[in-house]
């Protein structure tokens, strides 16, 4: 459907705005590639010099790299949904350890499927985004092996990680890692994964997210600056958790703290600062991970209710790998569940339905305006568009024609 380049150019993929930030091509790189943020505040890869990646890995990252291609292979077993991609079956939950169910996002259950891995041995250790110790708004790859690290862990992190930079140096030594991250961050591992199948049993179990897009660590500089926060006195800061949806926080080194609902720190202010590959991503809803668990939002009027209350996780087993963890974090006491029904599913997560059904038509306008645009095979996203208004359609396809711009590097 949309062609892709012969030749892997870093430095194209990243100013037509397509790169995801992931990290995959830093860690394939040898040392050469390195993540930066860039002057519009996104991780990008910088080259150190024009010939860094030989042409052997070239071909590699024309086959993994989120921003040439993505394609999903049905995993077996799995039924296919329109919009919501593999299900082998459909959960509400949450981490029966209360601790972990506050700290979390939602109802935790990343984080109780993690601490269910690492005490259980099924892993050695979890790699998951996590603060960095040295800045409280840098985002790090942490290799988490006790139920201290998970909680260090737990909560969203709205701002740019490239978590598989590191993550093949990690691997080094044999260590068994469940891997956690964004749609993209597991799309291209999966898909990394499928070149070098040796690595699978070091990666037993892949976990993502529903992801509405990264945004641009400006974003937090402005939610900062609207709470009041003097960003250079920053002892912590915290986008979502302890609640649900949680409040951001940030704390001073003095110790004064400020708040700001979710509605109002992601709503108006982050939501705005998205990078542009996000608004032509097809799976928002992590389609090539094991499992992938988001807000299950309650509704009020069709609209999710984000008024704090106890925690509620949305739980997918999209693989038998993951079906088989989330029914034995189950059976031992560490996740609760409900099964849902994909239709509840739809009222739980609106802005992913329009994502999907609207994916297409801005990807070919993005690929009109800027020549180039990924490769999608196995999403499903001609089916998925005609599910959807024409109309929508068009007007959101030239929003996404005018305001496609090389970005500032």
């Amino acid at each position: 459907m949309l062609g892709e380049p012969t030749q892997f150019d870093i430095q194209k993929l990243a100013s037509a705005g397509l790169c995801t930030g992931c990290g995959l091509c830093a860690a394939v790189s040898g040392g050469s590639v390195k993540m930066r943020l860039n002057a519009s505040g996104y991780l990008r890869p910088v080259a150190d010099h024009p010939g860094a990646l030989p042409p052997d890995r070239q071909a590699e990252l024309n086959q993994v790299c989120p921003a040439v291609s993505l394609r999903l292979e049905a995993p077996e077993l799995a039924q296919m949904s329109t919009l919501w991609g593999p299900i082998v079956h459909a959960r509400t939950g949450h981490a029966v350890d209360a601790e972990l169910r506050h700290t979390g996002s939602s109802g935790g259950a990343i984080s109780a499927l993690c601490w269910y891995l690492l005490s259980t041995g099924k892993v050695d250790a979890v790699a998951q985004v996590a603060t960095s110790g040295k800045d409280p708004l840098q985002n790090v790859l942490q290799v988490s092996r006790t139920r201290a690290d998970v909680l260090a862990a737990a909560g969203s992190r709205y701002a740019p990680a490239a978590p598989l930079e590191p993550l093949l140096e990690a691997l080094k030594h044999g260590t068994r890692l469940a891997f956690v991250g964004k749609p993209c961050d597991v799309a291209a591992l999966r898909q990394y994964l499928r070149l070098r199948p040796e690595l699978a049993p070091q990666l037993p179990i892949l976990i993502s997210f529903m992801c509405a897009g990264v945004p641009s660590i400006n974003g937090t500089h402005e939610v900062l600056q609207a709470m009041g926060a003097d960003r250079s006195r920053l002892a912590s800061f915290r986008y979502r958790g302890d609640g649900w949806p949680g409040m951001a926080k940030a704390v001073l080194i003095d110790g004064q703290s400020f708040e700001m609902d979710y509605n109002t720190s992601w709503g108006t202010i982050l939501g705005r600062h998205l990078q542009f590959r996000c608004k032509i991503c097809p799976d928002g809803t992590g389609e090539f991970a094991d499992v992938v668990c988001a807000d299950a939002w309650y509704g009020t009027d069709g609209y999710p209710d984000f008024t704090e209350q106890a925690g509620r996780s949305v739980v997918l087993s999209r693989t038998q790998q993951g079906e088989a963890l989330i029914k034995a974090a189950m059976q031992d006491g560490f996740l609760k569940t409900a099964t849902l029904q994909l239709s509840e599913l739809q009222a739980m997560q609106p802005y992913q339905v329009t994502r999907k059904r609207m994916v297409l038509g801005r990807t070919l306008a993005a690929r009109l305006a800027i020549g180039s645009a990924p490769k999608y095979r196995g999403l499903r996203l001609l089916r998925a568009a005609l599910g959807g208004s024409l109309l929508a359609m068009l007007k959101q396809s030239w929003g996404t024609y005018k305001r496609a711009a090389p970005e500032r590097q």
